[in-house]
């Protein structure tokens, strides 16, 4: 049987904005239980969990960690998540193994930046939430206005369970709001919160409720009951306040955390079975095995690291185990615990518990060891690129398979070809994070890159319909070349259904075949009667069409959103041969295309930008003055912020980063997500245009 039951694991991720303290609470943690016997250290590069040496470097946490320890009879897997808005894909993908989201605030800064992004997404994920106020030992704390701006923020569902006695060097204690006794210098008088704290406990049972007001309080046993419950329901987030450098407040949170924290069987998962339909994945050892690889680390000596929290059943040392999409299952070679860095070998693991096994190529992220397939998590698209190529020559093969590592590692980091700008593309959640991943490809896998600004994939299309015609005849002596094609062009804007289209007999009277393809959203509509062009040369026709619309016809971009019919044509029974049609459908497409209005499209995005009240202003006015933008509204993001939405093109927000910090002193933070193509303006048109004429003629 495995080592702990579901009922006894806490899987808690520690998440908030950077230099919030989360690390060295989890350091303190490993201390306190005796997991680790020796202190660490961020700050001289000691730390147990920021192992890698770009975090030694950077102080501050860039790739997710996992510990595990024993407390009050408890076993605790610990994940301290990337505290910067850059690397929130590390912070998302341990939400995923985790049940609880302990949100650390520095009690110093208040609510940052990323403090909300990182409670919305522990909301998203259906976690308990929880909160710590660290660093209580600071300077300059406004304990009132904090814990007024946590309750803003986070709803008034926020209680204190504990308050601390003194703050900055005179804090040297806290007192139990669930058993308050009288103490010189605490903050808050526990007494004046105790009775509202144990009704709002006590309101997520009737029956509690009523013993209550009949004058009965629950035992020990039954308020831990009822505040994970409350927890779990989303009516109760927990405030517990600490000093994980002094140890001030470290046992009761832990004590806390032990009690109240969600158990690893109290949230039940939802999975797809092999039909698709929805099955219920609860914490059973005695059930089917169901697990997911949440990360994934490549080591440069025992080379790649799958983590992985199982869900059902139990997984053993040495068995083979179903892996969804592969035929052969997969073969646990050796499953490891982990704190940190580190892996000790073990027999088996539970519902519940988090394991890792090394040197897994069938694995990736978001895989699902089992039969029932477990949701992918949610990671927002990366949208911050750079135009990227080896640094040395003769780097281009190591480049490519250290920039797929590093993809496989950080699903919010996409490389790819783009064939429209014939650039390899980087793209991350900002340029710090690309600055960053670079900086591991130089010490871990030896390479450098040169980096530039990307080009903005711009695409191509017409805005009426238009027809056209090109005859290609060659003679040189013996047999020649000889095709002749006649189309049609048509607008044919995204969303529009192909088969409605290519099926009204009003517009293709003569249609016989029709094929979609849409990767560029483009119908080709066969029309050709008599056998004008016979059919064997068809294929080369789509193939001419298909070369122009890679290499664009205005400006070198791929074009989209078009249907052609070929409705004409002549061959010749000698001369006529695949390469000549196609030569003619590149003709034909590049004359009609001229003759339908063509426009370029550029790609639109909706931003979202959350700043302080007072920034609003200056943020509305940039987006439509600077940038192009329509803006959508302004919502509130609570504790003085408000979140402005906008659409706006995407060229006008590559470098967006920067010009934010400056208008508001580092205080905003912005998410963009692709939306849609759209028409560029004539004056912006005409100069992308004579840019592409003039790189055209200088080539």
């Amino acid at each position: 049987m495995p080592k702990y039951s579901p009922e006894n694991i806490r899987n808690i991720v520690l998440c908030g904005h950077g230099g919030s303290g989360k690390t060295t609470l989890t350091d303190a943690f490993l201390n306190a239980s005796g997991k680790v016997k020796r202190l660490a250290s961020v700050d001289d590069g000691t730390s147990i969990c920021d192992f890698d040496e770009e975090e030694k470097a950077h102080k501050y946490t860039i790739e997710p960690s996992c510990v595990n320890f024993d407390w009050a009879g408890k076993h605790f897997d610990v994940f301290d998540s990337p505290g910067y808005p850059d690397f929130i894909g590390g912070a998302i993908s341990t939400m995923g193994a985790s049940d609880t989201a302990v949100i650390v605030v520095n009690a110093t800064s208040g609510i940052e930046v990323n403090t909300r992004r990182v409670f919305a997404e522990a909301k998203k994920a259906g976690l308990g939430r929880m909160v710590v106020l660290s660093k209580m030992d600071g300077d300059n704390i406004k304990f009132d206005e904090l814990i007024e701006s946590i309750k803003a923020v986070f709803g008034q569902e926020a209680a204190l369970f504990n308050v601390p006695i003194g703050q900055g060097s005179k804090f040297t204690g806290v007192v139990d709001v669930l058993k308050p006794i009288d103490a010189e210098g605490a903050l808050v008088d526990p007494n004046e919160l105790h009775e509202a704290l144990i009704e709002t406990i006590v309101s997520v049972d009737d029956s509690a409720m009523e013993r209550y007001f009949e004058g009965e309080l629950p035992n020990d046993e039954e308020m831990a009951k009822l505040i994970a419950k409350g927890i779990k329901e989303e009516s109760l987030i927990p405030i517990f306040c600490v000093s994980a450098k002094t140890g001030v407040g470290l046992n009761e949170l832990l004590n806390g955390l032990a009690s109240f924290a969600l158990p690893s069987d109290a949230i039940v998962r939802t999975g797809k079975d092999a039909e698709g339909a929805d099955v219920e994945v609860a914490a059973n050892p005695d059930g089917p095995i169901v697990a997911q690889v949440f990360k994934t680390r490549i080591d440069p000596f025992v080379q790649k690291i799958n983590y992985i929290r199982v869900f059902s059943g139990v997984l053993k040392t040495g068995a083979n185990v179903p892996l969804i999409g592969s035929r052969k299952g997969f073969k646990i070679a050796q499953l490891f615990e982990v704190v940190a860095n580190d892996l000790q070998p073990i027999d088996e693991a539970g519902p519940g518990m988090i394991v890792a096994v090394t040197k897994t190529d069938e694995l990736k992220t978001c895989a699902t060891l089992g039969d029932v397939e477990m949701p992918r998590f949610l990671y927002p698209t990366p949208m911050v690129g750079l135009a990227a190529s080896p640094k040395n020559r003769g780097d281009e093969a190591k480049v490519s398979v250290a920039l797929t590592k590093l993809a496989e590692e950080d699903l919010t980091f996409k490389v790819e070809r783009n064939e429209q700008t014939k650039q390899m593309l980087i793209t991350g959640m900002s340029e710090l994070h690309l600055q960053v991943l670079q900086e591991r490809l130089k010490r871990r896998d030896k390479v450098e890159l040169e980096t530039k600004e990307q080009k903005i994939p711009y695409r191509e299309t017409i805005q009426q319909m238009a027809e056209g015609s090109y005859r290609h005849k060659k003679q040189s002596g013996g047999a020649g070349q000889f095709g002749e094609v006649h189309i049609r062009m048509f607008p044919f804007p995204g969303g529009t259904d192909p088969e409605e289209f290519a099926t009204d007999k009003n517009r293709f009277p003569s249609m016989k075949e029709w094929k979609y393809f849409p990767e560029n959203n483009f119908l080709w509509i066969d029309s050709i009667v008599g056998g004008t062009i016979p059919s064997n040369f068809m294929p080369a026709i789509d193939k001419g069409f298909k070369d122009r619309m890679e290499s664009g016809v205005i400006a070198g971009y791929q074009v989209q959103d078009l249907c052609i019919e070929v409705y004409f044509g002549k061959y010749h029974p000698v001369d006529s041969n695949e390469q000549a049609f196609r030569t003619a459908a590149k003709g034909a497409f590049k004359e009609t295309f001229m003759k339908a209005r063509p426009a370029l499209l550029e790609p639109i995005v909706n931003l979202d930008v959350t700043v302080p009240v007072d920034k609003v202003g200056d943020v509305n006015s940039d987006v439509v003055a600077a940038r192009r933008g329509r803006p959508l509204g302004v919502e509130d993001a609570g504790g003085g912020y408000q979140t402005v939405k906008a659409e706006v093109p995407f060229a006008e927000v590559t470098t967006y980063s920067r010009a934010l910090a400056s208008m508001t002193g580092g205080q905003g933070s912005y998410t963009i997500e692709f939306n849609r193509y759209d028409i560029v303006p004539g004056n912006i048109q005409s100069e992308i245009i004579a840019k592409a004429e003039l790189k055209e003629d200088e080539e």
